[in-house]
């Protein structure tokens, strides 16, 4: 294990060939960057996709660039039920990185219980190397772990997997 910066992230991320993935655990993630977004959105109840397009647009050029050279890419998210306030910012957000080309499914946490998952929110490209994000209890990023021994990267193969075979796709999921 090697503990990587986000540019590092982003890189490997951006040189995926034919499989990104991403399973994210939590149902509240604290980031900074999105603190003013989150409760914009907690006041209105709505996701400004017009307002947020160039925070989002770095990220959706990935997207589509991966997807443009054959990669797929694919996002499942475990979350309780009801859902937290968080969760339904990133429901009402999940549609501009659908466009961009990203796949996403929702596994609601009561069916996740016969699973066997990694402890911490993963990224696995081209299941060679696998990205742990370690959060603090608050949700913020702790650190990025860069994995490519091959228990870790069959667990997530084989968790990421047993998730998307359960979870909903994001146009047939109503959070509750």
């Amino acid at each position: 294990m090697r503990l990587i910066s986000t540019e590092e992230r982003e890189a490997l991320l951006a040189g995926a060939t034919t499989e990104l993935t991403h399973l994210e655990l939590r149902d509240v993630y604290g980031l900074a960057s999105e603190a003013a977004q989150f409760a914009k959105f907690l006041a209105t109840g709505e996701r400004d996709h017009v307002a947020e397009a160039p925070g989002r647009q770095r990220w959706n050029d990935l997207i589509r660039g991966l997807r443009a050279r054959g990669c797929r890419v694919r996002r499942a998210r475990i979350v309780s039920e009801p859902v937290t306030d968080y969760i339904r910012y990133e429901y009402a957000g999940t549609g501009p990185i659908i466009e961009a080309g990203e796949e996403v499914r929702w596994l609601p946490r009561r069916l996740a219980s016969p699973l066997a998952l990694p402890g911490n929110d993963f990224w696995l490209i081209d299941n060679a190397a696998v990205v742990f994000t370690v959060f603090t209890g608050v949700g913020a990023v702790a650190e990025r772990q860069l994995v490519d021994d091959a228990a870790a990267l069959e667990l997530c193969r084989s968790a990421f997997q047993a998730v998307w075979s359960l979870a909903i796709p994001h146009d047939q999921y109503r959070p509750h």
